[in-house]
């Protein structure tokens, strides 16, 4: 009997699977870092060095990747890509010298996560789905949450009771592990199996592999992509997504509480139930995103997002009250809740080269995060707090939320140059 589930929803399982596996790394750097400090003697600084290079990596890669995909496929490059995490994990067994983890941490799995990034998610829900789109771009988005959630206290729990090395070969067993399931259900195109994309009326053909390398067709993207007023609004305001998440609230939360007389475990735990609620948050988005348009859902969860970061410095105190709980609650629901429409108008916009296109919004995303991480750390240094930091971040936020808003200028589309394959606002 004909099988009643359509074959995009295996691929889009395959591709949760890998996102958890390549997710299991980025959990690694902050249970290992000073138990390598321990043994090696090396600095905090180089340690941090790597863990650097591996972000920087993984937000450059995306585009490539996405380019990869279109040449490739996307099945051989998401196996490339766990088969890369997991010899950069497992190597880190045997090294003595800290230039090989930078190799192995820095390199090696900043290319293989980088490689499932959210323009993995964007090639895969472009190509295989139609109907729910944003709703499985909210899921696999929340798949890398999901991954953390999994390893981090695993990682701890191994690295405290084994040793750091066994954690790492835990990583590296568990990315290989998904390499079967990759090449059993991941699929190319729904042309590969005769079929149309969910929700699709009509059965597309298998598009031709674009002309040239793939470094090429990602920076022609880039090239073509940047003459538009929408690329920069999305890329403006992802930056600013990346610099009030991972670049301040993920790296300087903690210290920022610590400074408040609260506890580093207490801290790290109201950390921690952030991502608990962004994958509920994100989910939720992916939901809307089918639903409102999605200039209006990311004018929203910056606006709010900007407002709460004001309220933030208030809310500092030596215990977690309820008034923290609930900015928790809220910020994890908002965190990564911008990642849908961002896909969604990349798509709109940009048609087929979408994906690679978002690569390059997300990797404005990773250079927002890197900047504010290290001027939130020397408005601290300069000032002795942190309160300007977080007014800063709230004011950027609201003016990202004017950036998406500014989208509806230009919300019209025509077609550019034949060949090109961009869409370009009308109000241009």
């Amino acid at each position: 009997m004909k099988s009643r589930i359509h074959p995009a929803w295996f691929v889009a399982v395959a591709a949760f699977v890998a996102l958890i596996g390549a997710a299991g790394f980025r959990a690694t750097p902050s249970v290992l870092i000073q138990p390598l400090n321990e043994e090696f003697g090396w600095s905090l600084g180089t340690i941090s060095a790597a863990v650097s290079v591996n972000l920087l990596l993984y937000g450059l890669t995306a585009p490539f990747a996405a380019a990869l995909m279109d040449k490739f496929g996307i099945r051989r490059v998401a196996m490339g890509a766990l088969l890369l995490v997991s010899a950069g994990s497992g190597l880190t067994l045997w090294m003595s010298q800290s230039w090989q983890l930078m190799l192995c941490w820095g390199v090696l799995v900043g290319l293989g996560t980088g490689s499932l990034a959210l323009g993995f998610v964007a090639t895969i829900t472009g190509r295989w789905f139609v109907r729910h789109r944003g709703l499985v771009t909210g899921v696999l988005t929340a798949g890398g949450a999901t991954g953390n959630l999994i390893f981090l206290p695993v990682l701890a729990q191994l690295t405290q009771s084994h040793g750091w090395r066994t954690a790492a070969l835990t990583v590296s067993v568990a990315a290989l592990a998904v390499v079967p399931l990759i090449w059993w259900r991941l699929r190319d195109h729904p042309a590969d199996l005769g079929v149309t994309a969910f929700g699709g009326t009509i059965a597309a053909e298998r598009p031709a592999k674009p002309a040239g390398g793939a470094a090429r067709n990602a920076l022609s993207a880039l090239r073509d992509a940047a003459r538009t007023r929408p690329f920069w609004l999305l890329a403006g305001g992802f930056a600013i997504c990346g610099a009030t998440t991972n670049g301040l609230v993920g790296t300087h939360f903690i210290p920022a509480a610590h400074d408040h007389g609260m506890p580093q475990t207490t801290a790290a735990g109201l950390l921690a139930l952030v991502g608990i609620f962004d994958i509920a948050g994100t989910i939720a988005s992916g939901w809307l995103t089918d639903r409102v348009d999605s200039r209006i859902l990311l004018g929203a969860y910056y606006a709010l997002r900007g407002l709460s970061l004001l309220v933030l410095p208030s809310l500092f105190a030596a215990t977690a009250h309820p008034s923290m709980l609930v900015f928790i609650l809220f910020y994890g629901l908002d965190w990564v809740a911008t990642v849908p429409p961002t896909v969604t108008l990349c798509r709109e916009y940009f048609g087929e080269r979408g994906a690679v296109v978002f690569g390059w919004v997300f990797a404005s995303h990773q250079f927002g995060a890197a900047v504010a991480a290290t001027a939130a750390g020397l408005v601290r240094d300069r000032l002795g707090e942190y309160t300007f930091a977080w007014y800063g971040a709230g004011a950027l936020a609201i003016l990202a939320s004017i950036l998406s808003l500014m989208l509806f200028a230009g919300k019209r589309l025509k077609p550019v140059a034949p060949g090109i394959g961009l869409a370009v606002p009308t109000g241009r």
